[in-house]
């Protein structure tokens, strides 16, 4: 093996071991999606069906709603603040942009907090909703899950008058003039109400208990990694049969009688004029290298 060879295999195996370091980074990033779903999946199932607790106990005065609080029903007295109701536009429902109702709620002990009622979907003839059912009137009862505030939306996005981008309690609390004390980092998906409306607006859907692919992906991005060495190694095996078989050529062509050729009469490579064992060396290398582009394509097939 020369050294310009010895650079090329060099070169190959660098380059499957970037390819590793890289798809080592990307499987840990799927693993670390997966524990994430995973943490997720559980908390729903810790708190989704929990017995519904004071709004004060899980979320105190002055405090803000705990990450692992997420989805606990909270109970609420009081009445709802119908003049302030805000819609949040292009909600994926019913297969269609829809809109889902933020209806303020102004519990017994005066604090503000927002209730997702539902949804409705836009109009036949207008993107605004046809009609919006009402919420139950006087003092209700009402469970919510708690769920965090959504983050602004950064591209600027906007939204008529009544309506806001995303459930940023901030902008809802801008958007509907709410004062005093309103709850900003949580609002409420509706479970029940008590006294039940006449009419009710879509239900909001239960959390997903998919796990996603993320696992799998991991394990493929592993797969891949060692893929690159087996590509590399087929490589340089392949490379060095076929330098051994062209230095027995050689080799049996040095030995064999020196035949003069004329342009008319120049033997081809399967004369009878050549040795018979160097004829038997390129038939079976021939033979390889179509067992080896066939197997190639056989593997790109499936």
């Amino acid at each position: 093996m020369n050294g310009r060879t010895a650079l090329r295999w060099s070169g190959y195996v660098a380059i499957a071991i970037a390819f590793a370091v890289a798809c080592a980074y990307l499987s840990n990033w799927q693993f670390t999606r997966n524990e994430d779903r995973s943490e997720q999946l559980a908390l729903v199932e810790r708190n989704y069906d929990a017995d519904p607790a004071p709004l004060g106990e899980l979320i105190p005065v002055g405090a803000e709603l705990e990450a692992g609080d997420e989805w606990h029903p909270v109970l609420l007295r009081g009445e709802y603040l119908t003049d302030q109701q805000v819609l949040v536009r292009n909600r994926p429902h019913g297969g269609t942009s829809a809109f889902e109702v933020l209806v303020p709620f102004r519990t017994v002990e005066g604090r503000v907090f927002v209730v997702d009622r539902g949804w409705v979907p836009p109009g036949a003839d207008s993107p605004e909703p046809e009609s919006i059912a009402a919420p139950p009137a006087g003092v209700v009862t009402v469970v919510a899950r708690l769920k965090p505030s959504e983050a602004a939306p950064t591209s600027g996005r906007s939204a008529p008058a009544g309506q806001v981008p995303t459930i940023n309690l901030d902008l809802v609390v801008a958007e509907a003039g709410l004062s005093g004390e309103v709850v900003t980092s949580a609002y409420g998906l509706l479970a029940s109400e008590d006294p039940a409306p006449a009419e009710t607006l879509g239900a909001m859907p239960s959390p997903s208990e998919d796990p996603g692919p993320h696992l799998s992906y991991a394990i493929q991005w592993i797969l891949f990694a060692i893929m690159g060495f087996v590509f590399i190694w087929y490589m340089i095996r392949t490379e060095r049969r076929h330098r051994r078989e062209d230095e027995a050529d050689a080799a049996a062509a040095a030995a064999s009688p020196r035949i003069v050729e004329t342009p008319a009469s120049a033997p081809s490579p399967t004369d009878p004029v050549l040795p018979a064992a160097l004829r038997r060396r390129r038939e079976t290398k021939r033979d390889r290298d179509m067992e080896d582009e066939d197997a190639i394509l056989d593997t790109s097939r499936r």
